[in-house]
């Protein structure tokens, strides 16, 4: 596992490409995108930013993977699996909602679900373009923070993420209340011209 880490390293950028594709496609790897990310900025700042470039479009592309798989092969079985009453609420649910519970855990550098709504996503008939954008916005600052954080803080990266691990998760927590709100917000104002309209 170590040979294989330093080996990804020594590719540098090339090396977090593969590693990100590969990871964003749902294949389990020892080595995780944003160390390699950190440990090549540790030893080149401006390899480590274009690390961070590329591995922005390796996850995008790993992930678009497993959303079309998930929209070719899971329609059918979501179809047979969400029919009751039960079952709509929740597609009705993600549809609304959905693309927070990918935005999150694809923005937070700490172990939080991301597959499992990816593939949600593609199943339950999310916009293709809606998840681009959703994804993009949260892979960009992921791993441009882990490029600076591998330039400022070296090897000690990974032990900083772990020390703060729960005002992370608390973030996480926060911002799901926050982005869900302000869905709700946005649905009701919408929602009231529409009623004003039909009242007339």
């Amino acid at each position: 596992m170590t040979s294989l880490a330093d080996t990804l390293i020594s590719w540098g950028p090339l090396g977090i490409l593969l590693l990100a594709v590969l990871d964003s496609a749902g294949i389990p790897l020892p080595a995780g995108v944003e160390a390699l990310i950190a440990a090549v900025a540790a030893l080149d700042p401006s390899r480590g930013y274009i690390g961070a470039v590329v591995a922005t479009a390796g996850s995008m592309v790993g992930n678009l993977i497993l959303f079309h798989l998930a929209r070719k092969g899971g329609q059918n079985y979501l179809d047979r699996h969400t029919a009751s009453a039960r079952g709509v609420k929740f597609r009705q649910w993600f549809q609304r909602y959905g693309l927070i519970t990918v935005f999150i855990p694809a923005l937070l550098p700490i172990p939080l679900p991301l597959k499992v709504f990816v593939l949600c996503s593609g199943a339950l008939g999310v916009k293709p373009v809606s998840f681009v954008l959703v994804t993009l916005a949260a892979r960009v600052p992921r791993y441009f923070g882990m490029a600076y954080l591998g330039c400022q803080l070296g090897e000690h990266s990974a032990v900083w993420l772990k020390d703060h691990s729960m005002e992370i998760l608390l973030f996480a927590i926060m911002l799901f209340a926050g982005l869900y709100l302000l869905v709700r917000l946005h649905d009701r104002l919408r929602e009231q011209p529409c009623r004003g309209r039909r009242s007339q």
